[in-house]
């Protein structure tokens, strides 16, 4: 079967407007951050090797490497929200005939969305990290495509705030309200600053305009 990142962006959003359960909301997610990476790379190559920027060579050297690595990631989730989400569908139509039957299929749904938590947790935590990347591209980057770091920022916020809608659903959801604690709690510690420094990294780049 064919993977979602190389079906072309038609299908993909022809299946996201349809009324399939997936591709969803979670890998809707992971692709703005994995859109906010490739524009952060995008700087950094349109900075490289131009000598009016010589003095940041290595800093965007070293960036590019990083939101490559991000992109490939981010990437590689859209793929992992699908998946999970159907495993979880697969659990809901399990049968609920007999009492057994009741109690392995709730089992079975409470497994599964320990990872329908963690997977957009770990597509927030990724796109908190593309939030910083940007930042040094607006920062260092090439002032002919400065827009695009601003781009890059709102993008990778709007994942994960995205994201962090995916991880509450399904946290509430969990009868494990410790490890669901847990969860919310690194979910937290993600969010305690975003705002703030998504709205200055974008103030950074209007500055520049």
């Amino acid at each position: 079967m064919e993977e979602i990142k190389d079906k072309s962006l038609q299908t993909y959003l022809d299946e996201l407007a349809s009324k399939q359960p997936t591709p969803g909301g979670g890998s809707a997610a992971a692709l703005m951050g994995a859109q906010a990476a490739a524009l952060v790379s995008m700087v950094c190559n349109l900075t490289l090797g131009k000598p009016k920027y010589a003095e940041v060579e290595a800093d965007m050297q070293a960036l590019l490497a990083e939101s490559e690595a991000l992109r490939e990631t981010l990437t590689g989730m859209i793929k992992a929200d699908v998946d999970v989400f159907n495993k979880l569908m697969a659990c809901y139509g399990l049968p609920k005939a007999t009492d057994e039957e009741k109690a392995q299929r709730s089992a079975q749904i409470q497994w599964v969305l320990r990872e329908a938590t963690e997977v957009p947790l770990e597509c927030a935590k990724a796109c908190a990290k593309a939030i910083a990347l940007s930042r040094i591209a607006a920062e260092k980057g090439n002032l002919g495509v400065i827009s695009d770091a601003g781009v890059a920022v709102m993008s990778a916020y709007a994942g994960l705030k995205s994201a962090a809608l995916n991880v509450e659903i399904n946290a509430a959801s969990l009868k494990d309200r410790a490890f669901a604690d847990v969860k919310l709690a690194e979910l937290n510690t993600i969010m305690q600053t975003a705002d703030h420094e998504a709205e200055a990294i974008y103030q950074i780049v209007k500055g520049k305009l």
